[in-house]
This record gives C-alpha cells, sequence and structure tokens, in this order.
C-alpha cells in the first residue's frame, strides 16, 4: 500500500496541474493599495495600547481612502464578517455596529 502510495504521489508531482485557481471574485485585491503597505498597518498587534490603535487606524483608513477598490473591499468585509482589521476604509468598531 505505501508503495502504491508513493509511486501515485510520484505520478501526480511530474503532471501539470489540471485546475487554475478561480480569481473572479478576488480580482479586485489585485488593484489594492494595501498589497504594496507592510500588513501590521491594517491588524492590530498583540496588546496594543489605544493610543497605538488610534493611530495605525487613522493611518490604515488613510491608505483606503485613495484606493481604487474601497468599495469591493468593503463589501468583500461586510459579506464576509472580517471581524478583525482595517477593510474598505472601516475599523473593527465600525463593522460591529453593521
Amino acid at each position: 500500500l505505501t508503495e502504491k502510495i508513493g509511486r501515485e504521489s510520484m505520478a501526480s508531482s511530474r503532471r501539470p496541474p489540471r485546475f487554475r485557481p478561480i480569481v473572479d471574485g478576488w480580482q479586485w485585491q489585485l488593484r489594492a493599495l494595501c498589497r504594496f503597505t507592510d500588513p501590521t498597518v491594517f491588524f492590530a498587534q498583540e496588546q496594543e495600547s489605544q493610543g497605538v490603535r488610534v493611530r495605525r487606524e487613522r493611518i490604515a483608513t488613510g491608505i483606503c481612502a485613495r484606493c481604487p477598490v474601497r468599495p469591493e473591499c468593503r463589501a468583500f468585509a461586510r459579506i464576509h464578517k472580517e471581524r478583525w482589521g482595517v477593510w474598505g476604509g472601516t475599523t473593527e468598531s465600525e463593522r460591529r455596529a453593521w
């Protein structure tokens, strides 16, 4: 059995992938300004003080304000009920109020 599994794994690793990723619903992320920004700007760090959080969120929402895909990002956060981070210019506390 192990030999058979090993041969199947080797054979499948030599074949080109049959499936391409489905990116239609994710294409907007390729145009997002946050792609080029350190993720810690958008997501809280452990034991982050309130002052640090407010400054970080101000920077993050400023980036979002200039982003060409802000509406798509905000809709994504709403649909998927994103609990953490800044999405589409909205903070965690703003989204909790939705």
